[in-house]
């Protein structure tokens, strides 16, 4: 089907839109053969490795698929698909790392490239300061596979865009919107890991991004004024386009982009402020998440992406929050997106507390950041972003625990004389100790005497990491937790995309300075 063919089938939904298969049969055949022998070419590796004098060694064996869908009222603007494969080697020599990766899955090669991660760890030999000393794991064989019940990539390809030009029909019903675009991105990732210290696993696992944006424009004025999708990427099938609300959140998403041209623009003061998870997560992701990174604490982050006013001394001291605040670094939580059976280091997933009843209490860790510390074994939080990228500290799903009392938002806006209540992520800045931050939002309504009034616009909160987390003085309960996250957290250099989600309730949060975003800077 010629490019000009594609288009018209699928801007007028007639018919059936279709591609070529995922793998040419030729393709399918040597995935076929090398999934046969991920035990045989693993074992060339670590034989290799073990001759040369490494003292540990793993490989990765990858696959990973991609697809998205991207959509404009009622065009289909692209679809695309790709896919991955290959192999890394990881080896511990002189108490040093070296690695080498190649997409050419043979034996000959594994070996050579096997020589070249022993052959670089010998010349970092030279310059490593600190030896490396990991963290025991226990020997495991297993296959784990994510919590999806429908496998995106067998979907259809024209479901996919009958569901979202649905999408884009249903926010242009409100008059006044402009345009809306729309998407779907599908990621799946066949991971099989090995080491010399004889485990052997391999894990399945989906992940999908659905998201959505409305304009409105003023033709008196010229203003325009937006409203992006409040649902999150999540470790989910398809099931997610099916059970999720997207037409009813397009829909409402289309009206609350027209208001926003007519709400009042805020006074910047002094407010209560109630926040709902769909931009919460944001804030602990910045404020919390990267915090508790140790390798940050450690100044390993330091030239990129800076390192964490959480230094190693201050665990089990420092107050955080409110004695209110619980916040848990989680690799179990199912529909997550750093959820894993096992770490890029065979660590099995755990659930463990960085801030408890208010107080800073442990950090992120890996095989070998565990023993900086003090600490006997690894919270499970070694991640790549591909076959061919180095191992290394990633974020795990981070959460703030909702209340004991299933208190509503409701309930939490009825305590408030003078606030702001906040949906949706918006612009942020946080500096590089992550302590100094400043959040915007999608909408804001205003609270009056516990109660909601009109539309806000050009909000944005500002504090400092405990002093907000300290003004927490209510959290909603279970019924109003959401998960959320980021399809595109970059750390490292080079750099690497890491995924992660965070969930939490709605919170009160008393006193915080807003800020004006419109306002001219004096």
């Amino acid at each position: 089907m010629i490019r000009r063919e594609f288009l018209k089938a699928a801007s007028t939904a007639l018919g059936t839109v279709t591609l070529a298969p995922w793998i040419l049969e030729t393709e399918a055949a040597a995935a076929a053969d090398v999934d046969a022998a991920k035990s045989t070419l693993a074992g060339a590796a670590l034989a290799t490795a073990k001759r040369l004098g490494a003292a540990y060694a793993d490989i990765r064996i990858n696959r990973y698929r991609s697809e998205s869908v991207t959509t404009r009222e009622q065009q289909v603007l692209n679809v695309a698909r790709n896919q991955d494969f290959g192999f890394g080697v990881r080896v511990l020599v002189k108490g040093t790392w070296g690695f080498a990766a190649s997409s050419i899955v043979t034996p000959d090669e594994i070996r050579r490239v096997t020589e070249a991660a022993v052959n670089i760890a010998r010349a970092n030999a030279a310059f490593q300061r600190k030896r490396v000393s990991l963290a025991p794991v226990d020997r495991v064989t297993a296959n784990w596979r994510s919590a999806f019940e429908k496998d995106p990539f067998d979907v259809p390809l024209d479901d996919k865009i009958q569901l979202l030009l649905k999408l884009n029909a249903a926010a242009m019903k409100t008059t006044g919107v402009s345009f809306v675009s729309s998407s779907m991105v599908w990621v799946n990732e066949q991971r099989f890991l090995a080491t010399s210290e004889g485990s052997r696993i391999e894990q399945y696992l989906i992940r999908g991004l659905p998201q959505f944006n409305v304009t409105a424009v003023s033709r008196e004025t010229g203003d325009f004024q937006t409203r992006r999708s409040l649902g999150g990427p999540q470790a989910r099938g398809y099931e997610y386009m099916e059970k999720h609300p997207w037409e009813a959140e397009a829909q409402q998403a289309g009206d609350e982009a027209v208001a926003k041209l007519k709400a009042k623009s805020v006074d910047p003061g002094t407010y209560d402020l109630v926040i709902h998870p769909t931009n919460l997560w944001l804030t602990i992701h910045e404020s919390a998440g990267h915090a508790t990174e140790l390798d940050r604490a450690l100044w390993w982050e330091a030239d990129y992406a800076g390192t964490s006013f959480l230094t190693p001394d201050k665990a089990g001291t420092l107050r955080f929050g409110s004695p209110l605040v619980n916040i848990v670094a989680d690799r179990m939580q199912p529909t997550a997106l750093a959820t894993v059976g096992y770490d890029d280091d065979g660590v099995a997933a755990q659930r463990w507390y960085l801030v408890k009843d208010g107080v800073f209490v442990d950090w992120q860790t890996t095989r070998d950041l565990a023993p900086l510390i003090g600490r006997k074994k690894s919270y499970g939080c070694l991640n790549a972003d591909s076959w061919g990228s180095v191992p290394f500290p990633r974020m795990p799903n981070v959460s703030l625990e909702p209340g004991s009392a299933n208190t509503s938002l409701d309930e939490l806006v009825a305590g408030v004389e003078k606030g702001i209540l906040i949906y949706g992520d918006g612009s942020w800045s946080i500096d590089q100790q992550r302590y100094n931050f400043q959040f915007g939002g999608q909408t804001f309504w205003e609270i009056s005497k516990g109660k909601i009034g009109g539309m806000l616009r050009d909000v944005a909160y500002q504090s400092r990491s405990t002093d907000f987390w300290g003004a927490c003085d209510g959290l909603g309960g279970s019924s109003t937790y959401q998960l959320n996250g980021s399809f595109v957290d970059g750390k490292g250099q080079p750099g690497q995309i890491g995924v992660v989600s965070h969930g939490c309730p709605a919170a009160r949060f008393r006193q915080i300075n807003v800020l004006n975003t419109a306002a001219p800077i004096v």
